[in-house]
């Protein structure tokens, strides 16, 4: 599975500080495979197993990957129909908010926003009503002032990083 760079990783970095030519370089191979092995990784980049494995674990440890978790199709599981609902809410309901939504199963994935709207949960449905019972589910939750939802038509672009890694290799 692709691991994900956090964006927060440059400031979570501490005692690594940056990331240096052979963290990118690893990065990079796993980005364009993420199935590689170890035992690949090594012989990619012309190091040990164990240099590569000290590497991962400190890569690890500092934040770098976000997920082990394989992405699944939630159309394959019958929830066909995908949509991204934007949540307004009380500020100050925020933790609690957030902990609801993560006990609906049909929530995805939840970010934090700026601006007019507070959260964009994405969610997966079976069908019209289903993502209807949905919404409302995420009303009733206490201190969620609105909602608004638009279907996803389409993924394309999904999520990269290949091309941030590149560009932080020609980084000084």
């Amino acid at each position: 599975m692709l691991p994900k760079l956090h964006r927060c990783t440059l400031l979570r970095l501490g005692a690594m500080s940056a990331l240096d030519r052979v963290d990118l370089e690893l990065l990079t191979a796993l980005s364009e495979d993420p199935r590689t092995t170890v035992v690949a990784l090594a012989e990619r980049l012309g190091l040990s197993r164990n240099t590569i494995q000290a590497r991962l674990a400190r890569l690890e440890q500092t934040g770098v990957f976000l997920s082990y978790e394989r992405a699944l199709s939630p159309e394959v599981l019958g929830f066909p129909l995908q949509a991204f609902i934007s949540i307004g809410l009380r500020q100050t309901e925020l933790p609690r908010i957030i902990a609801e939504l993560a006990r609906i199963p049909e929530v995805l994935q939840v970010h934090g926003l700026s601006g007019s709207i507070d959260l964009l949960a994405h969610v997966a449905c079976r069908d019209a009503r289903h993502l209807f019972d949905t919404d409302a589910r995420i009303l009733s939750i206490e201190g969620v002032e609105r909602t608004e939802t638009s279907l996803a038509m389409g993924e394309v672009i999904p999520y990269r990083v290949a091309g941030l890694i590149g560009l932080a290799r020609r980084e000084p």
